[in-house]
């Protein structure tokens, strides 16, 4: 694939061209040469969109996809060709499958799964055996097969001791741990953030405690044992404050936040609409603001979609009985776009890749091509004619969006969506 990109600002706070509206010449996959009008002496073909943005390529932390087991709700080819079109060109797989990522096979199927394609899977290897909480997966295995981390998908580990013992275990080879924070006890039959929307409404609440508790027990373990520890999509403002201070300890501790905490609150439960019962739950407008200022000071590291699709099966029932998740991908960056500047956005789409100890490239001459392309300007509605996924459990039906994703360039791959 040869081509120039006509007129871009590059938004890459590491590239020397920042900020600057050039033309990028791509052949092979490399970027040969950054300028302005530069000369198409070989007559490739040439990009050029309204207000074309391109930065590094997006990264996402947490994607669900359903296979294998769950093709209904999602495969993995049409959910990475989902995701580039939503301007992602790398996502970590949750191991949430049937059967689990446990093993080495599984992660060598996986990934064979998405040979090929312009956006990048990295897999996610389950923490403990069937994501049953009790024994160890076969952690050096996995990582030998590729996967980039371990955890449980949104599945606390009770035992204190495990977490404990992998912590100690994954540093012989540099490995991550991941240890989603919800104390099952507090949580207990809890479907709703516990507060005044959630007495209102007559639905059992999930204490912010539940969250904050299981951090703090989390941070405490990993001061005694060293070692990587990722807490993903943390939703209250101690949490943010609990993280912070652990880094100012100097412990090697990473988060993320969902979009959907990002932008909604709990007051969408109003209708009883299941496609706002996710994991952690929506919380307070208090809450909102404080992840919000945590991801502008650098206490949260990155932002994913969380995206978890799920059948209508499953979804559209009684709230108490429905299950958690939210699709995602496609609404991700125009939701963002309406509550954080474009840089933070960028740094925090792309920031996860160094969490997750993949390569990760600025925009400079004799580099990967691995770029996202994209506009900043304009305004519009997603409606559930913007769904893109087999799944279209939406929680961002009917919200104001801003920017619009064109594509992505990764891999020898031009993939453009006007």
């Amino acid at each position: 694939m040869n081509l120039i990109i006509r007129e871009a600002k590059i938004i890459d706070s590491k590239s020397p061209y920042n900020n600057q509206v050039v033309d990028i010449e791509i052949a092979d996959g490399i970027i040969k040469k950054i300028g302005v009008k530069l000369k198409n002496t070989d007559k490739v073909e040439e990009v050029k969109l309204d207000n074309l943005h391109v930065s590094q390529g997006w990264f996402d932390s947490s994607v669900s996809l359903g296979e294998p087991g769950f093709e209904d709700r999602e495969t993995i080819l049409h959910g990475l060709n989902v995701a580039g079109r939503s301007g992602f060109t790398g996502i970590a797989l949750q191991p949430n499958s049937s059967p689990i990522i446990d093993n080495q096979s599984q992660v060598n199927f996986v990934k064979n799964r998405a040979n090929n394609l312009a956006t990048e899977l990295f897999p996610i290897g389950a923490l403990t055996k069937n994501n049953e909480g009790k024994d160890l997966a076969e952690l050096f295995d996995m990582k030998n097969a590729g996967a980039v981390a371990f955890g449980d998908y949104n599945k606390n580990l009770d035992n204190a001791n495990l977490l404990k013992i992998a912590l100690q275990y994954v540093q012989d080879f540099d490995g991550l741990v991941i240890a989603y924070s919800q104390d099952s006890n507090i949580k207990g039959n809890g479907v709703a953030n516990e507060g005044i929307v959630s007495t209102r409404l007559g639905l059992k609440g999930i204490p912010a405690l539940a969250e904050e508790l299981q951090i703090a027990r989390n941070l405490f373990i990993l001061e005694y044992t060293g070692g990587k520890l990722h807490i993903p999509t943390i939703s209250t403002a101690k949490s943010v404050q609990l993280i912070k201070e652990a880094k100012a300890k100097g412990l090697q501790v990473t988060c993320s936040v969902a979009v959907h905490h990002l932008v909604l609150t709990d007051e969408k439960l109003d209708g009883f609409d299941t496609r706002f019962k996710v994991t952690p739950p929506l919380r307070t407008e208090a809450d909102r603001k404080a992840l919000i200022k945590g991801v502008k000071d650098g206490t949260i590291d990155m932002i994913t979609s969380d995206h978890n699709p799920m059948d209508i099966e499953h979804k559209k029932m009684e709230f108490d009985l429905a299950k958690n998740g939210t699709i995602g991908l496609e609404s991700a960056f125009g939701a963002l776009m309406t509550v954080l500047p474009i840089e933070i956005i960028v740094e925090k789409l792309t920031s996860g890749r160094d969490v997750f100890s993949i390569e990760n490239e600025s925009i400079e001459e004799n580099k990967k091509a691995n770029i996202t392309l994209f506009s900043t300007e304009e305004n519009w509605t997603f409606e559930k004619s913007d769904i893109l996924s087999k799944s279209k459990n939406s929680a961002f039906i009917g919200t104001k969006m801003k920017g619009k994703v064109y594509g992505i360039c990764n891999k020898g791959k031009l993939n453009i969506y006007k």
